[in-house]
């Protein structure tokens, strides 16, 4: 995922909203708080490990709120289940949220959260540390609704740990009235015509991994900072010769927007709400291959709200509830049936091959490879050079 922008372009909330108006948001968000509970069997109370309450700690915007007389899943949930929940959205960055929690879990200690959603990468660093507990799966029956591509993935390749919350992919955000043509490569970046409106993202894994992938590495296996280098040098030389404007988080989105960038390394969630308002703005998977990520549910070592945690995850995987997240944030749901259920609240978005990727796209994107903690300081220490960060 992303760093949040407050800015109300960036977050693009208007266009779910109307999205969801203009659907009618047939379905559970649709729904009264009685109905909900009779839909899910009622209150089914808590047991043991916690029970009653549950705290997540999950990035800004990424759920379908309680707006516009519309029911959001966290209330959902409550009214279904009897959990009393706090939902945080105050995860901000995973290298700023990773030394926020480094003090306590490297001292073997807990941290409040029950569950948090770190991107995959780190999910697989939180898992080699130690310092995430297994997953209750045998308390989440609806997990057997995990799209078959994500199970026993590279970051948790027992499965054990961790259940994605959304999916997504980075590549090219462009602009065509910008640009005044298509792009479809990461040479496009380096246009020459394009110079001083280029973006990249201070998300070290999809910037570097699209330049390596343009390189012919092959980001799934890399293990040493040697198969970046040329990679970093090329990107260093492009802020030096002032092609790339500037590095970004969310932010990109306005100046892709107003066009002061032409084209950037941008997340696809995103380009399918800001194309909601401006239909110039396009997105494409390079022909050299394009990042794809998840950010993913983990409990903290030493967690103690277990049921309630399975509790939501349980119901977080019902393609019903997850089609109504699905409509709000526009990423890519981990959870199999949701396209159908989405058909029945949007049927142009239950099309839209963002949201559901063909096999020929899937196979254009690729997830980095965990690196070794040293390999990892090392191509660190390069990109915060380069950016500035």
């Amino acid at each position: 995922m992303n760093s949040p922008n407050n800015d109300p372009l960036s977050r693009m909330s208007l266009s779910r909203r109307r999205l969801f108006a203009r659907a009618g948001m047939m379905g559970a968000a649709g729904m009264s708080l009685p109905a909900i509970l009779a839909a899910c069997g009622g209150s089914s109370g808590g047991g043991g490990g916690g029970g009653n309450s549950l705290f997540f700690e999950n990035w800004p915007e990424y759920i379908d709120p309680s707006e516009d007389d519309l029911t959001g899943t966290v209330e959902r949930f409550m009214a279904a289940s009897g959990v009393e929940m706090n939902y945080a959205e105050t995860y901000n960055d995973n290298v700023e949220y990773f030394a926020k929690i480094q003090p306590l879990l490297g001292n073997g200690k807990p941290i409040d959260p029950d569950l948090i959603a770190p991107t995959s990468w780190l999910v697989g660093r939180l898992i080699s540390l130690g310092w995430v507990d297994k997953l209750p799966i045998d308390l989440v029956p609806n997990a057997a609704n995990l799209r078959a591509d994500l199970q026993k993935p590279a970051w948790d390749p027992t499965g054990e740990y961790s259940l994605p919350w959304q999916t997504g992919f980075a590549g090219i955000a462009y602009n065509i009235e910008a640009t005044g043509r298509e792009l479809k490569s990461t040479e496009d970046l380096f246009d020459p015509a394009f110079k001083g409106k280029i973006g990249m993202l201070t998300e070290m894994r999809d910037t570097m991994g699209l330049l390596m992938l343009a390189d012919g590495v092959d980001i799934s296996t890399v293990s040493t900072f040697d198969a970046a280098a040329t990679a970093f040098d090329r990107l260093e030389a492009a802020k030096n010769d002032g092609q790339i404007r500037r590095f970004t988080g969310n932010d990109y989105l306005n100046d892709l927007s107003t066009g002061n960038f032409a084209a950037c390394v941008g997340w696809s969630g995103d380009v399918v709400q800001l194309a909601v308002e401006n239909p110039n703005i396009r997105f494409a998977i390079p022909e050299e291959g394009g990042t794809s990520w998840a950010d993913a549910m983990v409990m903290p070592k030493g967690a103690v709200n277990r049921d309630a945690a399975a509790k939501w995850m349980d119901f977080c995987y019902d393609p019903v509830q997850a089609a109504q997240i699905t409509a709000w944030v526009q990423y890519v749901s981990p959870v199999a049936g949701v396209q159908a259920e989405l058909e029945k609240i949007d049927p142009e978005l239950a099309v839209n091959p963002l949201l559901f990727p063909d096999d020929a796209t899937l196979a254009r994107t690729f997830s980095f490879a965990n690196l070794e903690e040293g390999v990892e300081a090392e191509y660190d220490a390069r990109f915060s050079a380069i950016t500035g960060a």
